[in-house]
């Protein structure tokens, strides 16, 4: 599952934390920092999360309904990648409150 965070800095304003959780061992496998809050940002984690694991069959990515998520470049990426997309119901934030 993926998500990101906005994290408010008091020298440099709002920066933000994109995330990748393994909900298997409920640990952060991939990761990525930014200014920016753009499609960049949650290609780098998805990025930094394919370093750190196996693609197998079958993976499932989960994230809600932002522009960064349903992009025509991520959602390439992850057909490249043979990672099925899930999204969040619109509206429904607990969909995607594990992360």
């Amino acid at each position: 599952t993926a998500d990101m965070t906005y994290i408010q800095t008091k020298r440099n304003g709002w920066y933000y934390l994109s995330t990748i959780m393994d909900l298997h061992s409920r640990r952060i496998i991939g990761y990525s920092f930014s200014k920016k809050m753009a499609t960049d940002l949650v290609l780098k984690a998805l990025e930094s999360a394919v370093k750190n694991r196996t693609i197998t069959g079958d993976l499932i990515i989960h994230t809600d309904l932002g522009s960064q998520y349903t992009s025509d470049d991520y959602n390439q990426r992850l057909t490249e990648l043979h990672i099925r997309h899930s999204y969040s119901r619109k509206g429904c934030p607990y969909d995607n409150a594990v992360i």
